[in-house]
């Protein structure tokens, strides 16, 4: 266990706190467009002004490229959290050197600072020591409540750790690693995993890691027609990865060895384009025409799919099950998400990893229906893979 934000004591302390709000602007008025991101750190924030903290927040936003870009400053994010929080934010000018230290310095007891984007240093992402220790200087406590960027070793999530002590878990940090931790380590069964995306190269330490502790995985996304493949059924011009047809196929006789069940699709929404006035139809699974692409999971899957999440006691969903951007091909995604959220109500939970999965419960509005969508993309598949995440390794056990 990693020591929790509320094991410190904070009064009258500057605390420095890793926050991600790395959300997505508008590109002509520059105005936030969604802010989810900043809502997720709430918890962490007022905790620490209500017990008196003198916050030092600190981000990225976008990829500056270590260069100075004022369109991805975090100003807009500054304003956006003073009214959320309906208490002043502080906003500096940059996230080290002598004015910023002095702007810290002056901080009262329920202060809030927002540092400008770490990312227009090239040593933030090079987790380089001395840049490190100047961000370390603001703060005499750290916490990390960016999950979204713990799987990464940068001077923000990693190197202040080594010139701060103690380093905590904020909230949300804390409640992705429940989640997460409890699905993999012991989820309640039947354990059901829904995996999709369009490669499996993206998704194989995934499945491997998973092979290992669910009951069920049900396989969508652009990766199935290489397990199509595999099988020896034609898929048309859908994505194939014809290099890893063999290895698709020893995943399926190593969950077979295991006693795993491991269900692809039985139909699939095919199209003779991949425009959204394409025209589709649904063909069987062994029937996809040669110059047509598979799109999407056909409706005999999505109802044994459901099927299979009604059943579930722990259900973890990790990308999309066909082209869900465009409206056409969107249908079996959003009719998992929603399969998800009637689950849920059911007490069985639900776990979103992150990235397009996650856009995709908050396209179709069930965001707060499930029982936990990550705000980490990377971060969550790297948890799945059974990977050690830096941010979280650095931090301190409780």
């Amino acid at each position: 266990m990693k020591l929790a934000v509320s094991d410190l004591e904070v009064k009258g302390k500057r605390v420095l706190v890793r926050v991600d709000f790395n959300v997505p602007l508008d590109k002509k008025s520059g105005a936030i467009r969604d802010d989810t991101r900043i809502r997720a750190s709430l918890p962490t924030i007022q905790h620490l002004v209500s017990k008196g903290a003198r916050v030092v927040l600190m981000s990225h936003l976008g990829r500056p490229d270590g260069k100075v870009v004022p369109a991805m400053s975090l100003a807009p994010c500054a304003q956006r959290l003073s009214e959320l929080l309906k208490k002043p934010v502080a906003m500096a000018k940059d996230c080290i050197g002598p004015e910023v230290e002095a702007q810290a310095e002056v901080l009262q007891d329920g202060d809030i600072l927002l540092l400008e984007n770490l990312r227009y240093h090239p040593e933030e992402e090079a987790n380089e020591a001395g840049f490190a220790k100047q961000l370390s200087s603001l703060g005499e406590l750290y916490v990390n409540d960016a999950f979204g960027t713990a799987h990464r070793a940068h001077a923000s999530t990693e190197g202040v750790t080594r010139f701060l002590s103690p380093c905590a878990a904020g909230l949300l940090m804390l409640k992705e690693m429940e989640y997460l931790g409890k699905a993999l380590e012991s989820p309640e069964r039947p354990f059901v995993a829904i995996l999709g995306g369009a490669k499996i190269s993206g998704k194989i330490d995934v499945i491997e890691n998973l092979l290992d502790k669910v009951d069920t995985l049900l396989i969508g996304g652009g990766m199935m027609y290489t397990f199509y493949k595999a099988k020896g059924f034609e898929v048309g011009k859908s994505l194939l990865e014809a290099e890893k047809v063999e290895l698709a196929r020893s995943v399926m006789e190593e969950a077979k060895e295991k006693g795993r069940r491991f269900v692809l699709p039985v139909d699939v929404l095919v199209s003779d384009s991949l425009e959204p006035t394409a025209q589709t139809k649904v063909v069987a699974a062994t029937a996809i025409p040669e110059d047509w692409y598979g799109v999407d999971i056909g409706p005999e899957s999505i109802k044994a799919f459901s099927v299979e999440i009604q059943k579930a006691k722990t259900v973890v969903w990790n990308g999309p099950l066909g082209i869900f951007e465009t409206e056409a091909f969107a249908q079996g995604t959003l009719a998992i998400a929603q399969a998800l959220a009637e689950a849920t109500q059911k007490d069985v939970t639900t776990i979103v990893g992150g990235g397009d999965s996650a856009a995709a419960v908050a396209q179709a509005g069930l965001e707060d229906q499930v029982s936990h969508v990550s705000t980490g993309g990377g971060a969550s598949l790297e948890f799945l893979e059974g990977k050690t995440l830096p941010g979280v390794a650095a931090l301190t056990n409780k």
